[in-house]
């Protein structure tokens, strides 16, 4: 295998210890001053090569200004042929009209170490000494003084085009003569990738072994253990119970999957979901200074809360959501560079890219709004089916009552004491609420929980014999009372009549069959 080593003859050594020198000089002396010698020229040589780039930037602003001068000129020539013209005052109009007395002015700053005994006039200065050599070139040549301006004017034209010529030959043949040589200020990076493998993702990767499915009538009652399995809000129902005063009920529901979690948007999702629609220079500004706004998360907290907006009515806000999460989808789909990428296709005009947006965002918007509408629509027609099963304790006759049994705190016989037990497992809101005595109290908890959590309450309540239905006492010497008394005799004879009935048609059956068998 033939290996090439001609890129290395362009390896540019200084202290090459097989240099011969003369007897009388000392090598060390010769190296370092072929060190140093090397140096001052490299260092010479890019210098030269920063003072002609930025010497070319100059020029370049300046032919701009000598281009706007000419056409101004050139616009007025009429003005000029006109008898009585003044040629000071014309080129002065002229010069006034081209010139640009805004930020633009100033020439750029210089690099480092150029230009710095004689810095560079403004723009402005360099076009009114132009003037003034034209107009001294011209003299008193009063006979067709405006032709002679023109062409005074294309003349240093030429002469800076020429020089800007000349400066980019110069340039090229420094750079060429700079990279012939390599030297340790070449050496650079050329990429680096790390990759870091997160345990989280690791785990969440692993599927996870399936419980053993058993077919049961109430499939709710496996997942039950006790009072502290977890509710929708992410606490133990005992602690919901614990809380005496009324709660908001919300439309959380529990997923089976316990990866997904509850998608909302962040603060920073929603800073950004209040910039206005179309203000692109102020959302590549929060972009950039918030580069963790990019996520997929924030992306689907947006969308979730331009749904939630036009529930509520607020669409304009809606809209505003929907489109600032379908652009922080397109910078995140564009890849690495797909802030900026983003962000020049679509501040530019006429560009394809305007009208793919803004027809994604208005589809995707035009779907959450007939979504909602249909939404609206069905609980316009059924209220009922929003509302939120609970179990309530109501005694079925409406002439008993449901009567509440507290265990004693020092129980002696066996039944009391497991009553206690059954008691003492109940969360202390609920324990409070049974103390009371009041069914109300205990109904306002159990609403708290969700339904196969009441329903196991209430077994366990009946298993320890902390709830009796007792019949009311009728008062007989009150108007409500004898009304009550007289539907209750009303009964008894109606039920006594249907007995005696009965009871008549069966002894007319056994004659009947008397008769038969004689």
């Amino acid at each position: 295998m033939v290996v090439n080593y001609s890129k290395w003859d362009a390896l540019e050594l200084s202290d090459d210890s097989d240099i011969e020198v003369h007897p009388n000089v000392d090598k060390r002396s010769f190296i370092r001053a072929k060190q140093n010698q090397i140096h001052q020229q490299r260092f010479e040589r890019r210098h030269q090569i920063e003072t002609l780039k930025y010497e070319r930037i100059i020029n370049d602003g300046l032919l701009q200004r000598i281009d706007k001068l000419l056409t101004s000129l050139r616009g007025h020539t009429q003005q000029a042929k006109s008898p009585g013209q003044n040629p000071d005052e014309f080129m002065m109009q002229a010069l006034m009209d081209s010139a640009d007395n805004g930020p633009d002015d100033e020439p750029p700053k210089p690099p480092p170490g150029v230009h710095t005994q004689n810095p560079e006039p403004r723009y402005s200065v360099m076009m009114a000494s132009l003037v003034d050599q034209v107009k001294k070139d011209a003299g008193d040549k009063t006979h067709d003084w405006f032709q002679t301006y023109v062409k005074g004017v294309e003349g240093h034209q030429t002469k800076v085009q020429n020089l800007q010529a000349e400066l980019l030959q110069k340039l090229a043949e420094l750079e060429k003569e700079e990279g012939k040589k390599i030297t340790s200020d070449s050496i650079h990076t050329g990429f680096s990738v790390s990759s870091v493998s997160k345990e989280e993702q690791k785990l969440k990767s692993e599927p996870k072994p399936k419980p053993e499915a058993v077919e049961v009538l109430n499939p709710a009652s496996l997942k039950r253990d006790s009072l502290a399995r977890m509710d929708s809000a992410g606490q133990s129902s005992g602690a919901e119970a614990d809380v005496d005063e009324p709660v908001r009920n919300t439309s959380k529901t529990v997923d089976d999957d316990d990866d997904e979690e509850d998608i909302q948007p962040s603060e920073l999702g929603k800073a950004f979901a209040k910039i206005k629609m179309g203000d692109y220079k102020k959302c590549l500004q929060f972009v950039s200074e918030n580069h963790e706004v990019v996520a997929e998360r924030e992306t689907d907290g947006l969308l979730v809360e331009a749904f939630n907006a036009q529930m509520d009515g607020k669409a304009e806000y809606a809209r505003n959501c929907v489109h600032q999460a379908l652009l922080l989808q397109y910078c995140r789909s564009l890849g690495r560079d797909g802030v900026g990428l983003f962000f020049k296709r679509i501040t530019t005009s006429g560009h394809q890219a305007q009208k793919v947006f803004h027809d994604d965002v208005n589809s995707t918007y035009a779907r959450i709004r007939t979504r909602c509408a249909e939404l609206a629509k069905e609980k316009a027609s059924n209220p009922k089916a929003t509302e939120t099963e609970q179990i309530q304790l109501h005694a079925v006759d409406p002439n008993t009552s449901i009567h509440i049994n507290i265990p004693s705190a020092s129980p002696t016989e066996e039944v009391e004491i497991r009553a206690r037990e059954i008691f003492e497992t109940f969360p202390p809101g609920l324990q409070r609420a049974l103390e009371s005595g009041a069914l109300d109290r205990v109904n306002e908890v159990l609403g708290k929980m969700s339904v196969e959590e009441a329903e196991e309450v209430v077994e366990k309540l009946g298993d320890g014999g902390m709830l009796s239905v007792e019949e009311g006492v009728i008062d007989g010497t009150t108007e409500e009372g004898r009304e009550k008394l007289k539907g209750l005799e009303e009964k008894a004879r109606a039920e006594k009549l249907a007995a005696e009935a009965a009871g008549d048609e069966q002894v007319s059956k056994e004659i009947d069959v008397a008769d038969v068998d004689d």
